[in-house]
């Protein structure tokens, strides 16, 4: 069987919910991705409102506060939202892939074993009982132990304590966000072995962003080729093969294509798992790379339109509405931007806010 960059990017658009779902809060959103990216926690939760339309951003929220959803640094080093019944297998099987990348930065700032041990052992006890504190509240333990913890020394010193299984995500306190203890955070966990984690994580990955090759399941997942492929091997009776270039793409045998889906214009967020969930982005660019000139531009926030990046967005959120600038890489047809206007009425109805767009960036040729 083989397959084109137009068919991968189009079944890509059910793998990723965005086609239509059948999900129905963003604890199972998150779940059917196994992980989403999320240093921007805002954007982040809109990259799961626009999958759920049915959710608003204090929907999310809530899931959030009540820890159905944590945030954490797992997978490589950064950011990502997870569900409470995965982030313990998740962690065992990620988190020292994350500690030997992390290795040249905990050299540079000086922090080894026996600091990791004593901050760990700090915020167990600091925590304990089912408090939530910020990061300035807990360095100011720090410092009372003598424990120099600032800027990038700070974050490390967080970072692996949440790969050690002790810290993760509390509820935000107004705007600022919480650290509590995972053990504390959970009402139960779900074990595997490595076998088990390999193949579960596996087939999260192919069945949420496939048509996706090994090598975009390696650099995703942090994990080495032998073990991505070896996780492959152990459910590959889930997954159709599809060959392009002489790759091999893995994808659910389940996917549906909802044809509407491919005259709807989505306002992807910034890191969006349709742009960060691959090694090989070539085939959302090839629109972009088949006009003449090919404008150019940085991965930010996409504008999506049959599976394809057609421009890009960026907004601000006030008190009464958002203020939405916008640059199409070519003009829209009619059609086109009535379907603009509906992903813009989504944005605000997500925000419970109104969008004023700026219709001056129309074009990028």
């Amino acid at each position: 069987m083989s397959i084109t960059l137009s068919d991968t990017c189009k079944v890509r658009l059910a793998s990723h919910q965005l086609s239509g779902t059948n999900l129905k809060s963003s604890k199972e959103m998150v779940a059917w991705f196994g992980a989403v990216q999320g240093q921007e926690y805002a954007q982040t939760k809109w990259g799961l409102g626009l999958r759920l339309p049915h959710l608003s951003d204090i929907r999310i929220e809530t899931e959030i506060s009540d820890g159905e959803i944590l945030r954490t640094h797992l997978l490589r080093p950064t950011w990502h939202f997870v569900t409470s019944d995965d982030i313990y297998w998740l962690l065992k099987l990620t988190a020292p892939r994350v500690n030997a990348a992390n290795a040249y930065m905990y050299k540079k700032l000086e922090l080894d074993t026996a600091i990791f041990n004593r901050s760990n052992k700090i915020l167990s006890k600091l925590l304990q009982g089912h408090k939530q504190l910020t990061r300035d509240e807990i360095n100011d333990e720090f410092k009372k132990n003598k424990i120099e913890a600032q800027g990038h020394r700070l974050s490390y010193i967080m970072m692996r304590s949440e790969l050690d299984g002790i810290i993760c995500s509390g509820a935000r306190r107004g705007n600022q966000f919480t650290y509590s203890l995972l053990e504390e955070r959970l009402n139960k966990r779900k074990a595997f072995n490595k076998e088990e984690a390999l193949a579960e994580l596996a087939k999260r990955y192919f069945r949420s962003r496939g048509p996706a090759t090994v090598k975009d399941f390696s650099t995703w997942s942090g994990l080495p080729l032998t073990e991505c492929r070896q996780g492959i091997e152990l459910c590959k009776s889930d997954f159709e093969k599809a060959t392009l270039e002489d790759n091999e793409y893995y994808f659910s045998s389940q996917d549906t294509l909802a044809q509407n889906s491919l005259t709807k214009i989505f306002l992807l967020p910034v890191y969006d798992e349709f742009i960060m969930g691959y090694k090989d982005r070539s085939a959302i660019l090839k629109f972009k790379n088949g006009l003449k000139p090919s404008p150019s531009f940085h991965f930010d926030c996409m504008i999506i339109y049959n599976g394809q990046i057609i421009g890009t967005w960026k907004r601000i959120i006030g008190k009464k509405q958002i203020d939405l600038q916008y640059n199409f890489f070519k003009p829209l047809t009619h059609r086109q931007k009535k379907e603009f206007e509906n992903s813009m009425n989504r944005l605000g109805q997500f925000n419970n806010l109104i969008v004023n767009a700026d219709k001056t960036g129309t074009t990028n040729r």
